[in-house]
């Protein structure tokens, strides 16, 4: 699964990687974790143009009764994303990239769980493969039977599509968050595209040798430390390495 990940980067840089503007200038964020707002590119069906907008982590679909739904549903999985009904509707229509410079995941070793940072090998940001939805509260019926005013507003969530591990991951986890191509974001956002076999080509482990990791202080444990400390190695000369050349 994907359940942390971080963005550092400045509005221009992620304007000039995702061809769209204008980006809201962000700041730094080293331990972005669930139901929290997350930078997102989508598509606007009608412009076509690129449109950055702040989702909430965690989809909650159109039909949900409770919005707590969104937290179990932070990622989904390519091999069955078409069919489940949480996100088949999704997968057809609304279709993001959520921005990202780097993720965690984490290795047990002797009984604890270690910590590894994952980015690309020449520090750009990147696009995860997301689904958006829009989720509006049950409103709540007058005594005459009248629909009444809804408690919240309109909530649009989104969720983390994930695949098979590629080798720089599969010693520390199963699974991996899909990281597409930027030639193929185009294709992603294309509202108009809603083949499941188009689509799921997309869905594959990022090549391994344009990436590289190191473990890093277990502070990332608590979504609360959000800090440049979260990023840094490990100081043990001995901590290993992961990295394909």
């Amino acid at each position: 699964m994907c359940g942390r990940f971080t963005l550092n980067q400045s509005a221009e840089a992620l304007a000039q990687v995702f061809h769209v503007e204008p980006v809201l200038d962000l700041a730094a964020n080293f331990n972005i974790a669930p139901t929290q707002m997350v930078a997102t590119v989508l598509q606007n069906p009608e412009s076509e143009n690129r449109e950055f907008k702040q989702l909430h982590w965690g989809l909650i679909p159109s039909w949900a009764k409770d919005g707590g739904m969104g937290a179990k549903l932070i990622n989904a999985r390519a091999e069955t994303v078409a069919e489940k009904p949480a996100f088949r509707s999704a997968f057809k229509h609304r279709r993001c990239l959520v921005l990202a410079d780097g993720f965690y995941e984490w290795q047990r070793q002797q009984g604890k769980k270690q910590p590894f940072y994952f980015r690309l090998q020449d520090g750009q940001p990147f696009g995860f493969a997301g689904l958006w939805e829009k989720w509006q509260p049950v409103r709540a019926a007058s005594p005459t039977g009248e629909a009444g005013t809804p408690a919240n507003e309109e909530i649009i969530s989104c969720t983390i599509l994930t695949t098979a591990a590629n080798e720089l991951l599969q010693p520390i986890h199963e699974r991996m968050p899909v990281i597409l191509e930027p030639k193929d974001y185009d294709l992603w956002l294309d509202s108009q595209v809603q083949t499941p076999q188009t689509l799921q080509q997309l869905l594959r482990p990022y090549p391994a040798p344009a990436m590289t990791s190191y473990p890093v202080s277990t502070l990332v444990n608590n979504s609360r430390h959000n800090s440049q400390q979260c990023i840094i190695p490990l100081s043990d000369e001995n901590a290993p390495t992961n990295q394909l050349n």
